[in-house]
Formats: structure tokens, C-alpha cells, sequence
């Protein structure tokens, strides 16, 4: 009987090692949880207002090309290529 005790204590230990691990990691992820609600309680800096801010002035509108030219210059650029006299009148230029 004595085996037997002594492999319940030990089994005991085990498991008492294992609670106090356990018990840590909830308490570690318990001070990161409250450190997350902490950050997302705090209004956004004025860095990141100022850089949302930027990002949505850069981005350009539906009806004017990307690079920030007018529509009637892309209209010429296509009529002066159109009237090229280079022989190929079978290919188009895109």
C-alpha cells in the first residue's frame, strides 16, 4: 500500500504543478486583456487622425484619372497617336 500512497502523492504534486502553471498563464492573460481594453478605451492619436486623413485626400476621385490629369488631356494624347504615319495603319495602339 505503501506504492500506491506514494504514487498518489506523487500524482498529487503533478497535478498541484500543473493548477499553478495554469493558475500563471490565466493571470498573464488576464493583465494582457486588460492592456488591450486599455488601448482600445483611448481615443486615436492625432498622428493616426492626420494620416487617415491624408490617406483619403491622396486617394483620387471616380470621375478623374489617377495621375491627377484632365480627361480632355488624355483625349489629345490618343488623337495625336492615332494620326501617326508610321506605315501600320492595321495596328491599334491602346
Amino acid at each position: 500500500m505503501s506504492d500506491d500512497a506514494t504514487d498518489l502523492e506523487d500524482r498529487v504534486a503533478e497535478l498541484e504543478a500543473t493548477v499553478r502553471g495554469l493558475t500563471e498563464e490565466l493571470v498573464d492573460a488576464g493583465e494582457r486583456i486588460r492592456a488591450l481594453e486599455a488601448e482600445l478605451d483611448q481615443p486615436p492619436s492625432t498622428d493616426a487622425l492626420r494620416q487617415a486623413r491624408d490617406q483619403s485626400a491622396i486617394e483620387p476621385a471616380d470621375d478623374q484619372p489617377a495621375d491627377g490629369t484632365d480627361a480632355d488631356d488624355t483625349e489629345d494624347d490618343a488623337t495625336t497617336d492615332d494620326t501617326d504615319d508610321s506605315g501600320l495603319d492595321d495596328i491599334i495602339v491602346a
